[in-house]
């Protein structure tokens, strides 16, 4: 921040010229002023106490008056015990509101060609279910983190990889073969995703049957699960698929394409979107391939039964397998072939996979053998990992059906958004159509920023009612907030106030309103934060600091109605600048504000 080296810097000359002391800026410790003291900066002034040979209370006294009397920056200072508390002078808290004011895209950085280019994985579904609630925690949190990554000045790639092959796709098939009766989507007016996930929950609850009928003829439950003649077809399936088998490809790509149709309406109305789509089944081919050219360079090693493994007992790890001994690959040996597919399509300088924390070891290992095989990205790659997410009834089983499913999750919040606001009479005056729109923002809002106002490392409990209040650290209380100021700013058009960047520099101003301005100025920082931290939950509770500090003072202060001019000139940029910056950043967590509630 600027202004904090601005002040480092006359520190560093104050005792100096007070106590012949030599410093350094980067040894001045600068923080904010606590809440309950009067001040914006604070100087920790206990290193130099020894040195001056004086109490921190009269060394504080010293440098205070000094500073005031040499640095119209501060205008005033007090100080509490070893801290000097800095009130900085109003007018350069107004010219940085007319600087905020003349930033289109405030905060953020500008991509160039030279800009490093970031990928960002996430998603990643199976082709056997629609989408649930722990796919949204991972889409939200990749789409925010990609727009936290590109306002910080990176070109950014979002890919998705779709794992499309393996024994639960052929679940789904089989059951649907034995039991659906030719259904398609159409035939029975449901999503392709909803359809394919009902056969994989049908083929369980047979399977289950099949093992219940072994286990009463006397077999052990381990060889009922082995022998149940419904996962021998199954694996079967696999193997005719794996060999290329027509008819079973046939299946398999109809029945994809049926799941991509509704992956691709869930994506569109949850906002999230990707620029490259990689599958399993293309990927896996690569990775055999990549791990056999690793064999060749001495990276790897085989067993005696033909399985190929990597030896990680040298960086403290174990050993991992790579291929089976019948050839065929394991999660890791997709993982690289993707990896190896994506350094091809692009040069990437980071890569960041977007992955639940059951994942880490798996993603420790990766980087490990990624670093080996020569990926340049490789050693440093991201793995963003997120804790579970789960309602207040508990955690989700998608074979038994009780997954909670992504796209009931976001019809349930629409309606209950155009429940309360009707209850609320905020909704008074709309057309159907803007209330449609409305509900549809704030019932989406109200999901995703509950959602993602939670540091992401954590695991959370996704309570919808709670998510839905108009008042505390939620979606809708953001939302409304920045409606409000638009009909403020609207009304003030239609009075003929005319709105200009320009504001009188000697202009009184509360504590309250230079404290909004500060909170703007902060921003810049919390959105590199947030991308240092691969936190869009340091975006959310930034965004609610600084809305409930906006209504705590369009509570106590008259903006329309103000009588002075001036003052009800700069109120008015003060408001229109803290509607950009709620935009700003509620865009970065993919969270659309609507004009009027």
């Amino acid at each position: 921040m600027i202004l904090e080296e601005t002040l480092a810097e006359i520190v560093v000359k104050a005792v100096k010229t007070l106590y012949d002391i030599d410093t350094e800026k980067a040894n001045i410790q600068l923080q904010k002023t606590r809440k309950e003291f009067a001040g914006d900066v604070t100087v920790v002034t206990f290193s130099f106490v020894k040195q001056a040979r004086k109490s921190p209370e009269i060394l504080g006294k010293e440098l205070g008056e000094y500073i005031c009397q040499n640095f119209p920056l501060v205008s005033e200072f007090n100080v509490i015990k070893g801290f000097l508390n800095l009130t900085i002078n109003v007018s350069y808290w107004l010219e940085k509101l007319e600087e905020i004011d003349a930033e289109e895209k405030y905060g953020f950085v500008s991509q160039t060609e030279k800009s490093p280019l970031v990928m960002v994985e996430y998603s990643s579904p199976n082709t056997n279910k629609p989408l649930h609630l722990g796919h949204i925690r991972n889409n939200l949190l990749g789409f925010s983190l990609s727009e936290i990554l590109k306002a910080n000045g990176n070109n950014v790639v979002k890919t998705n990889i779709v794992n499309d092959r393996g024994i639960h796709i052929c679940k789904s098939m089989l059951a649907w073969q034995k039991f659906g009766n030719n259904a398609t989507p159409d035939s029975l007016n449901v999503k392709g995703d909803h359809l394919v996930g009902d056969f994989y929950v049908k083929f369980d609850k047979e399977y289950k049957r099949q093992i219940a009928d072994l286990i009463a003829t006397g077999v052990s439950e381990e060889e009922a699960k082995r022998n149940a003649p419904l996962m021998i077809e199954a694996q079967e399936m696999l193997r005719a698929w794996e060999a290329g088998d027509a008819e079973v490809r046939n299946l398999w790509q109809k029945m994809n394409e049926w799941v991509y149709g509704g992956f691709d309406e869930t994506y569109r109305r949850l906002g999230v979107d990707f620029d490259k789509i990689y599958y399993e089944s293309d990927t896996y081919l690569e990775g055999k391939s990549k791990v056999e050219e690793g064999l060749k360079k001495g990276v790897f090693y085989r067993r005696e039964d033909g399985s190929v493994w990597a030896d990680l007992t040298a960086e403290g790890l174990d050993e991992k397998l790579l291929l089976r001994a019948d050839g065929t690959s394991v999660y890791m040996t997709q993982d690289i072939g993707t990896a190896k597919l994506r350094f091809e399509d692009f040069s990437i300088d980071k890569m960041v996979y977007v992955v639940g924390n059951e994942q880490n070891y798996h993603f420790q290992v990766l980087s490990i053998l990624l670093d080996k095989l020569g990926f340049k990205w490789g050693k440093d790659l991201v793995h963003f990992s997120y804790g579970m997410v789960e309602l207040p009834e508990g955690k989700m089983k998608s074979r038994e059906g009780t997954v909670v499913d992504a796209d009931d999750l976001m019809d349930e919040m629409i309606a209950t958004a155009k429940e309360t606001s009707n209850e609320l009479g905020k909704l008074d005056n709309c057309s159907i159509e803007e209330i449609e729109n409305i509900t549809r923002m704030i019932g989406l809002g109200a999901l995703k920023y509950f959602i993602l106002k939670v540091d992401p490392r954590k695991n959370m409990t996704f309570d919808p009612k709670e998510s839905i209040d108009f008042n505390g650290n939620t979606g809708p209380f953001i939302q409304y907030t920045y409606a409000r100021i638009k009909s403020v700013l609207r009304k003030a058009e239609e009075q003929g106030i005319l709105l200009n960047g320009d504001v009188e520099k000697n202009l009184k101003i509360s504590e309250k309103e230079s404290g909004l301005i500060q909170l703007l100025v902060d921003f810049p920082d919390v959105v590199r934060l947030a991308g240092k931290e691969y936190s869009p939950s340091v975006i959310a509770n930034y965004t609610y600091d600084l809305v409930k500090e906006y209504n705590q003072f369009y509570h106590d202060f008259s903006i329309l109605k103000e009588e002075n001019e001036q003052l009800r000139s700069f109120r008015l940029l003060l408001s229109k600048n803290v509607a950009k910056v709620v935009k700003l950043a509620m865009s970065l967590l993919g969270i659309e504000v609507p004009e009027r509630m």
